[in-house]
């Protein structure tokens, strides 16, 4: 199911936790799934790839540049579910930064040498390993309609039951930071329209914004994106660009041009929400931290109760909005 938003005050982080709004979201749901185990999913995002399935059973989604100038994604799970996600990815290091955020339960297809590093050093202390050619290989399918590495597949069922087996707690720690969320507003206090135009070196994303559901259309080079998970297009309550340096490096890993991106610090953030822009900044003390978006006073920038989509793109990016 998709995660939707309900008209209703929600909580700030300093907040008391309640018991029915989905720590992810702040969506009003089911009090046994509000506060479930996130499950963090690495995908492909070769062309050939496309299109990829889970995006509307995700509560967060992280598209970031990766090897070769292709993308991943990084899809979150809590409150919602999808009985199909991939093609699942290996993973790589900035990805693992923001999972450790949730203390998630991380599913992949193995990573690069900085991943493997990170993953073997803090598995079960930041976040619980969910490795396809490991110990959580059976959470894990081959569909035949795609060749190899591109055909690997998983479920929300499949993963939580193996990241439980495997000693993941069944819930997300009462500590943890949680965003400050806000109520839709009404449909007359909506813009009519808004276009978010986001290039990056294998594909243009482009958002659009529907007065009519207070929800962002996406779309991939032009061509409305559906989920083949459950055949409707790909929507958010919430878009935000965050401006990161990015690099190659080949003595990382010899032999291999590996991604390096800036996750940790500050840096510019555009955060759309109901057809609207807010300029700030985004700030993230260390590996574990939350990346906090802040306004030009310091202070929280709070989201529309929903789906958030966060775009990672390089300092030198031309982000086009439009109406």
């Amino acid at each position: 199911a998709s995660p939707s938003a309900t008209a209703t005050a929600v909580p700030s982080p300093s907040a008391p936790i309640d018991a029915t709004t989905a720590d992810l979201t702040g969506v009003t749901t089911d009090p046994a799934l509000a506060h479930r185990l996130p499950l963090a999913v690495l995908l492909d995002d070769n062309r050939i790839a496309r299109p990829q399935s889970g995006f509307n059973g995700a509560s967060i989604v992280y598209q970031a540049p990766a090897d070769g100038g292709e993308t991943r994604y990084m899809f979150v799970f809590q409150e919602g579910d999808s009985p199909e996600i991939g093609p699942v990815r290996s993973a790589r290091v900035y990805f693992l930064h923001w999972a450790s955020e949730i203390k998630a339960a991380i599913a992949h297809y193995g990573g690069d040498l900085r991943s493997r590093q990170h993953l073997a050093s803090y598995d079960h202390q930041r976040f619980t390993d969910v490795e396809a050619l490991g110990r959580g290989g059976k959470a894990y399918h081959r569909i035949a309609s795609r060749k190899a590495p591109h055909n690997g597949y998983t479920s929300t069922t499949a993963l939580r039951a193996m990241a439980v087996k495997l000693g993941a707690p069944a819930s997300e720690p009462a500590d943890l930071y949680r965003r400050t969320f806000v109520a839709p507003g009404g449909p007359d206090s909506l813009p009519t329209s808004q276009r978010i135009r986001i290039p990056y070196r294998t594909g243009v994303i482009e958002y659009r914004f529907d007065r009519g559901t207070d929800l962002y259309r996406r779309s991939v080079d032009g061509k409305s994106q559906v989920d083949p998970a459950d055949g409707k297009g790909v929507t958010t309550r919430n878009v935000v660009v965050l401006f990161m340096s990015f690099k190659t490096d080949t003595k990382i890993e010899p032999g291999h041009s590996r991604p390096v991106i800036g996750s940790i610090g500050t840096g510019r953030a555009m955060v759309f929400r109901e057809g609207r822009l807010t300029e700030g900044t985004w700030s993230k003390a260390n590996e574990q931290a939350p990346t906090r978006l802040l306004d030009k006073t310091g202070d929280e920038i709070p989201l529309v109760t929903g789906r958030t989509f966060f775009q990672i793109v390089p300092l030198d990016t031309r982000i086009t909005v439009g109406s």
